[in-house]
């Protein structure tokens, strides 16, 4: 980074991306990091980070209903520690 705030892109990582001189970049929050996308294929990643988002709101409710299932198995009327004394004298 440079004292303009200018930074420099690796050579292998330009061409492997065909950025060129001139080119244009975004800047993406990505969490606890940043992505730094092609301006020609930011359109892309926008759809890419609207499918995590889908995954994010997929995996809540996922979570919400293992809770539930949590809570259910309570209400059997016997607990996990109970079938390890069964059958054994006491």
């Amino acid at each position: 980074m440079t004292a303009k705030l200018q930074v420099t892109v690796p050579k292998a990582i330009a061409d492997q991306y065909r950025i060129k001189p001139g080119d244009d970049i975004v800047w993406l929050a990505a969490g606890e990091s940043i992505r730094v996308v092609p301006a020609k294929t930011a359109g892309r990643q926008e759809s890419s980070t609207s499918r995590l988002r889908l995954f994010d709101e997929a995996t809540r409710r996922q979570a919400a209903r293992n809770r539930g299932v949590a809570a259910a198995s309570g209400a059997r009327g016997w607990g996990r520690e109970e079938l390890y004394d069964r059958g054994r004298p006491r």
